[in-house]
């Protein structure tokens, strides 16, 4: 008999793709297998985010394809997690009948045992939860990629901070960390399994308090984890500049598999901005952070989210964002229109700024960083970097690996190069890549060494 088929498709952020893994995981332990195209699954599962207007319709548009694959094959079911499940549960069943299953994001761990019920009853289900995340939500026996040389490890959720145009607090809950003894023992157990690169998971990662160690934070728990054997790089995202501490900014250059890169979401220059948004610091004050970060590690790599167009922003306002671009001159920017959300206070604000004139200045903004990425990549130039192979470029004729500062590189080089870390000399920077020359593989064990692993 024919195993029955799955099709996860995400959208979102890593939480989110962390979600989808684990989701992956529980069904192919139950006995499913994955396929390759949506077409060819008999379960659809599409894993939303409703963090902005556009994500929310492209979620409604993949449905919509999917409902007719659904007509197409008898007996093929399709479920909706994720964000915008939590936000919407039964009004999505009311929307679009053709729905069997709607789940939030602390009922992924029951994904197979809700599929079946499905089945079972023969008719459509919605499960969602209140949005509070319990300690178990956030257990997790340790998932990979595909490819299985880095991994995503959840160490908080939610957000005490109730930005006024973000949803999150409402859908992922107010923010409850886990057991930094349960970290390390997920950490510990990728590494066994071969892999190589660790990223922390939250909405706001360095917000992370141990429940069962008073006084055990995020910088703790970086310490911590990079004295783990075998731990070769080590990430987070995502931060809140509050959050930012210096004891925080003193981890980067003391502790080796800790990677010189940081995201630090400014979202707005303007001071009177930040304050409606209800960010709680001022430009200057960012901009400490970031002359702290730079003194500290004067290579790291600084990437951004920044939102025009938010209520009441002025010219000025704007101007304001567009001058603290080129003062900070991001390595990387995530920028967007503002999208109110539902539920959220800055969805009632007055003084919208038109739509013309949010596209007029996502357009000026995203020309600026264009050129200020293009500039920094073409400044590395000659330099030899670290690069960790994580499979094949985008044309697949060239090998493609990340710098510990998360620059993407692509070179050419011979085969059996996946997961290794190899040096190339950057040879020409473009605005979102750099292409270079491969030296010489590397045994990053010789660039820090490892203590005893202590998780007091």
């Amino acid at each position: 008999m024919t195993r029955p088929s799955f099709f996860i498709e995400t959208l979102g952020c890593q939480m989110n793709e962390q979600d989808s893994l684990r989701m992956r995981q529980q069904l192919v332990q139950a006995g499913y297998r994955p396929a390759d195209e949506p077409q060819d699954a008999d379960l659809l599962i599409v894993n939303t985010c409703s963090i902005r207007q556009k994500a929310e319709e492209k979620a409604y548009s993949i449905l919509g394809r999917y409902r007719l694959l659904k007509e197409s094959r008898p007996g093929r079911l399709i479920a909706v997690g994720g964000c915008l499940a939590q936000q919407k549960g039964d009004g999505l069943l009311e929307r679009m009948a053709y729905l069997d299953l709607v789940f939030g994001p602390h009922q992924v761990t029951e994904v197979d045992r809700l599929v079946e019920e499905c089945r079972r009853r023969g008719e459509s289900l919605s499960v969602v939860s209140p949005c509070a995340a319990t300690l178990e939500d956030l257990e997790c026996p340790g998932v990979t990629d595909g490819v299985g040389l880095k991994a995503y490890i959840t160490i908080m959720e939610g957000c005490d901070n109730y930005c006024s145009y973000c949803i999150v607090p409402y859908v992922r809950g107010s923010e409850k960390s886990r057991s930094h003894r349960s970290i390390g023992e997920e950490a510990r157990r990728l590494v066994t399994r071969g892999v190589k690169e660790i990223t922390l998971l939250g909405q706001n990662v360095n917000a992370y308090r141990s429940p069962d160690r008073k006084g055990f934070g995020f910088p703790g728990l970086l310490e911590s984890l990079s004295r783990i054997e075998g731990v070769r790089r080590l990430r987070f995202t995502t931060s809140h500049p509050n959050d930012t501490t210096q004891e925080l900014i003193d981890c980067f250059g003391s502790l080796g598999p800790l990677c010189e890169h940081i995201h630090l979401p400014l979202q707005s220059g303007s001071d009177s901005v930040l304050s409606s948004m209800g960010r709680r610091y001022t430009m200057g004050e960012y901009l400490e952070k970031i002359c702290a970060l730079r003194g500290k590690t004067p290579g790291i790599g600084i990437t951004s989210d920044i939102i025009v167009g938010f209520p009441g922003e002025r010219e000025k306002d704007f101007e304001d964002t567009l001058e603290a671009v080129r003062v900070v001159r991001f390595d990387g920017l995530f920028s967007f229109k503002f999208s109110p959300r539902p539920g959220t206070r800055a969805s009632q604000f007055p003084e919208k700024v038109p739509e013309a004139e949010m596209s007029r200045r996502l357009e000026i903004l995203q020309a600026l960083e264009r050129g200020i990425s293009i500039e920094k990549n073409t400044d590395l130039e000659g330099e030899s970097v670290e690069v960790l192979v994580e499979g094949k470029s985008r044309s697949g004729s060239q090998w493609m690996g990340r710098t510990r500062g998360n620059k993407v590189v692509n070179f050419k080089g011979p085969k059996g190069l996946l997961g290794e870390f190899v040096n190339v000399t950057i040879e020409h920077g473009g605005p979102n890549s750099l292409l270079g020359r491969m030296g010489e593989t590397v045994d990053p064990s010789r660039l820090f060494g490892f203590g005893e692993a202590g998780f007091p």
